[in-house]
């Protein structure tokens, strides 16, 4: 998980840190997993910090962004956030509860949270599809009510203390 430390984080912000942790590590499959505000600023990641002098985008050849792959996962999840919403309001279709793309080599699941931030995950291809959903369900859950406008700040500086 990201290394923006727990010292001076609210209770409710180490929470939500140990949550997304958690699915990362509990659900098979599951690769990385961010939380993104209604703008579109990362509140929340799994990924551990970049070492040093090593990531996984540099080692792909990919140029990284500030936090490396969660980075790229964020703008993704933000994206086809905007992109399901707009296609729903042109179908009068309501509100967009889940997203899911797959792809031959990962899928990228997008859920809404109760306060309009969005949960996302990358997965393997293999992963059971059922199961990343009901764990998401679960997160969305458990952080809808916590996502306060006070911890959102709280995350999104803390958040910008790492980069």
């Amino acid at each position: 998980m990201t290394a923006t430390g727990t010292y001076g984080l609210s209770t409710e912000a180490r929470n939500l840190q140990w949550l997304l942790g958690n699915l990362v590590e509990e659900v098979p499959g599951v690769h990385s997993v961010t939380v993104v505000s209604s703008d579109g600023l990362m509140l929340l990641s799994s990924d551990p910090a970049p070492q040093q002098g090593t990531t996984a985008a540099a080692e792909a050849g990919r140029p990284h962004g500030p936090r490396g792959s969660s980075a790229d996962l964020a703008t993704i999840v933000s994206g086809i956030g905007s992109l399901t919403i707009g296609a729903a309001r042109l179908m009068d279709g309501g509100g967009v509860k889940q997203t899911m793309v797959a792809m031959e080599e990962g899928s990228v699941f997008v859920m809404s949270i109760s306060d309009g931030s969005l949960l996302g995950v990358h997965a393997a291809p293999d992963c059971d599809m059922s199961v990343v959903a009901y764990h998401m369900a679960l997160f969305v859950g458990r952080a809808g009510h916590v996502l306060t406008p006070e911890v959102r700040s709280e995350l999104r500086k803390s958040m910008e203390s790492t980069q």
